[in-house]
């Protein structure tokens, strides 16, 4: 049997409710430069469930944890 017989499927994310591909935004410090990307609350202006991205892969890995493609870069 091959490798990948073994290898267990990646389940997606679940995004906060009653958010979608639309709320996803990046935010960056002035101080240290840090880019984050989650959702973004509006009620609040906070980004929920947000990680830290250092490059374009980090971005659409976050895209694809949630089962949407990311956004083409020109």
């Amino acid at each position: 049997m091959g490798k990948w017989f073994f290898q267990k499927k990646k389940s997606l994310r679940t995004p906060p409710s009653g958010m979608g591909r639309d709320d996803i935004a990046t935010q960056s410090s002035i101080c240290t430069g840090e880019t984050l990307v989650g959702f973004l609350d509006k009620s609040t202006g906070r980004l929920l469930q947000a990680v830290v991205v250092r490059n374009d892969t980090d971005f659409a890995d976050f895209y694809r944890s949630y089962g949407y493609e990311p956004p083409r870069q020109n």
